[in-house]
């Protein structure tokens, strides 16, 4: 029986430290502010902002939520993520995913301010993930590293299955692996034999986006596991893209819930007040 990687411990940590330098912030002139946008009625989308904004206010940062109808134009949307853009007491803004199959995502995300862009969607903070530079990292692949470190475990001269390759999680993932001098091997859907990969694996990742799609018979002893999918089974129970009895034979795995998702959340508010910075360090270089 493995180890869960519980992330309450360190998300904690990483909450206090954002609400020390919120009133820090405070105290200097500036407050905080956060603006997300919900398009549509999904209710994972709602929930997730509302948590959000619940955090938020514990945390000392204001938090406008702004709600479209599923039917809003592309250009209405563009036109309100300029605004905030604009707008300098916006400090960070957030784009609640999947948006509506007729607005193009990237469209919208790369009318943010790279400076703002605390899920790191724009065009400038996905190249800063791949080169390394300066920028807003996303934060869901930032907890997977986070979590693997908060236990002690070093991702240098390992051996990476990551399983999933998408936009969000996936493929900014990869990179930052590779600047951790983890030997990384990509799976995804035309993978042919993923037990394979996973069997030769000292750390497997999960960020494919299906339900148990990693069964505990792929999991090799000894092998650490970090869950990146969360669910909401028919029955009602949350689970990610690891079946959960896989920990009966890795040496360690993150739970879902209580790993990568709670610690994503805290990371967020961290990239919030990394934008801050950037912001105020760009407005000392302009008036220069």
């Amino acid at each position: 029986m493995g180890v869960w990687l519980k992330a309450k411990e360190t998300a904690e940590q990483v909450r206090a430290e954002v609400a020390a330098e919120a009133a820090r912030q405070r105290a200097n002139g500036t407050i905080p502010k956060i603006a997300a946008l919900v398009v549509g009625s999904d209710p994972a989308s709602v929930y997730y902002a509302e948590t959000k904004r619940k955090v938020a206010a514990k945390l000392g940062i204001e938090f406008e939520l702004m709600k479209q109808p599923g039917d809003v134009t592309q250009d209405q949307l563009i036109r309100i993520v300029s605004e905030w853009s604009r707008d300098a007491a916006v400090h960070g803004i957030m784009l609640e995913l999947p948006l509506p199959a007729h607005i193009s995502t990237s469209a919208v995300a790369a009318a943010i301010d790279p400076l703002k862009d605390v899920d790191g969607v724009t065009p400038a903070n996905r190249l800063a993930v791949m080169t390394g530079e300066s920028g807003l990292v996303p934060a869901t692949p930032q907890s997977c590293i986070r979590l693997l470190k908060a236990y002690g475990y070093t991702l240098e001269g390992k051996n990476v299955t990551l399983v999933g390759r998408g936009q969000t999680v996936g493929l900014p993932l990869f990179h930052m692996l590779q600047r951790e001098q983890a030997t990384v091997t990509v799976c995804h859907s035309r993978t042919p034999d993923l037990t394979f990969h996973l069997k030769h694996a000292d750390i497997v990742v999960a960020a494919v986006g299906k339900p148990g799609v990693i069964t505990w018979e792929m999991i090799l002893p000894g092998t650490i596991v970090i869950d990146a999918g969360i669910h909401e089974l028919p029955d009602g129970r949350i689970t990610g893209d690891v079946d959960p009895r896989a920990i009966e034979v890795a040496e360690a795995m993150s739970p879902v819930p209580g790993g990568v998702g709670t610690l994503t959340t805290a990371l967020l508010f961290e990239n919030a007040m990394r934008a801050i910075r950037l912001q105020q360090q760009a407005g000392r270089e302009a008036a220069r």
